[in-house]
């Protein structure tokens, strides 16, 4: 099963135990998986778990703030956050939302408004997961290529012919070709345009000028 198929978690930090307790039911009987916290700190110790998921945070916590914890998990795009809060005004959401937040309820709130929010933070997840999944993947097929086609690769991306390319590395044209022909069945590109894709999406450095 890939990351991306896996079943969704919804992590819930709340100090509240009643709003925990409530919203952990209403979260599995949708089917999905749910770990509930009571505190920021407590969750920032959990392991990193690689699933379709998303969080549901209390903005108002004891010692660290729902604001605060979410600029400590900055880099985790592949866990949207939900903020839910009784205490929620316009600077406190615009803030939430600036960092990278796809909603802030205030309470009280309906369950469907929230299993919507859910349904569609878990979706960005998932979409999020399969890009990393598969920039993983180009990652290791490039690895598999020689320095010198590495060289190749990025002249050829950068638009030069085969020919340009031999004269700017001091090999042959059918040399070129032949490394260039390992490029393509290594990186598993279909077309020159794939490739170039490939390098853009590997974000790779651009050949220098000829």
């Amino acid at each position: 099963m890939s990351q991306a198929s896996a079943t969704p978690i919804v992590f819930i930090v709340d100090d509240d135990v009643s709003v925990r307790e409530s919203l952990e039911l209403l979260i599995r009987n949708e089917g999905w998986q749910a770990e509930t916290f009571q505190s920021a700190r407590e969750f920032l110790v959990h392991p990193r778990v690689i699933a379709p998921c998303c969080l549901v945070l209390d903005v108002t916590l004891p010692d660290l703030s729902g604001l605060d914890l979410q600029k400590r998990i900055i880099d985790r795009t592949d866990m949207p956050i939900i903020f839910i809060t009784g205490y929620g005004d316009v600077p406190m959401t615009v803030q939430a939302m600036k960092a990278g937040a796809v909603e802030f309820l205030t309470k009280p709130f309906s369950a469907d408004v929230l299993l919507s929010a859910i349904r569609d933070a878990i979706e960005r997840s998932r979409t999020t997961l399969g890009h990393d999944a598969e920039v993983r993947e180009l990652r290791q097929r490039y690895a598999s290529l020689t320095p010198r086609e590495r060289e190749v690769m990025a002249l050829v991306v950068s638009g030069l012919l085969n020919k340009q390319v031999g004269s700017k590395l001091g090999i042959s044209e059918i040399t070129v070709k032949a490394h260039r022909g390992s490029v393509v069945r290594k990186m598993e590109a279909d077309s020159l345009a794939d490739l170039v894709t490939m390098a853009a999406r590997l974000r790779l450095a651009p050949a220098p000028p000829p």
